[in-house]
C-alpha cells in the first residue's frame, strides 16, 4: 500500500505523466521476446494441458448427452408404465362398477324372491282364516236355523212324536246338504 502511494507522490511532484516512445528503455523488445520464448516453449506444455482440458470437456458433455439420452428413455418408459397403470385403474374400475351392479341386482332378486315368499306365505294365511271364519259363520247360521225351526215346528206341531220326527229327518237332510 505504501509502494502505491509513493507511486502517486513521484507523479504529483513531477506534475506530469508522460508516455515513453522509446523501445529500448520501455523494454518492450524485452516482453515481445518474452511472450515469443514462452509461446514457442510453453506451447507443447500449454498445448498438451489445453488438449487434456478439451478432451475432458468433450467426454464430459458425452457423458452428459448419453446420460441425458437415458434420462428420456427412462422417461419414455415410466410415461409408458403411467399409460398402463391408468389402463389398469380404468379397468378395475369398470370391473368394480360391473360386480357392484350385479351384487345389486342379485341382492334385488334376492329380496323380491323373500318377499314373494312372504306374501304367499300371507296369501294362504288370509285363504286359510278365510275359509275358517267362513265355515264358522256357516255353522252359526244352520244352528240358528235348525234353532229357529225347531222352536217353529214346536209351535206349529205341539208335542207330537210325528213332529219330532219330522224335525229329526230335516235336520238329518240339510246337515247333509250344507256340508
Amino acid at each position: 500500500m505504501e509502494n502505491f502511494d509513493q507511486i502517486f507522490t513521484l507523479i504529483a511532484e513531477n506534475n506530469s505523466i508522460s508516455l515513453n516512445l522509446d523501445i529500448l528503455e520501455t523494454g518492450v523488445i524485452n516482453i515481445i521476446t518474452l511472450i515469443v520464448i514462452l509461446v514457442y516453449v510453453g506451447r507443447d506444455f500449454l498445448g498438451s494441458i489445453l488438449e487434456k482440458r478439451k478432451n475432458d470437456i468433450v467426454t464430459s458433455v458425452q457423458d452428459a448427452e448419453e446420460r441425458l439420452n437415458e434420462a428420456n428413455i427412462r422417461l419414455s418408459e415410466a410415461k409408458k408404465q403411467l399409460t398402463q397403470a391408468n389402463v389398469i385403474i380404468n379397468e378395475i374400475k369398470t370391473e368394480t362398477i360391473v360386480t357392484k351392479k350385479a351384487l345389486l341386482e342379485s341382492d334385488a332378486s334376492q329380496s323380491k324372491k323373500d318377499l314373494t315368499t312372504r306374501f304367499n306365505r300371507a296369501l294362504a294365511t288370509f285363504r286359510s282364516k278365510e275359509r275358517q271364519i267362513f265355515l264358522e259363520i256357516k255353522q252359526q247360521i244352520i244352528f240358528l236355523v235348525l234353532k229357529r225351526t225347531a222352536i217353529q215346528a214346536q209351535q206349529t206341531f205341539g208335542p207330537k212324536k210325528r213332529a219330532t220326527s219330522l224335525i229329526n229327518e230335516t235336520i238329518n237332510k240339510l246337515k247333509g246338504d250344507l256340508l
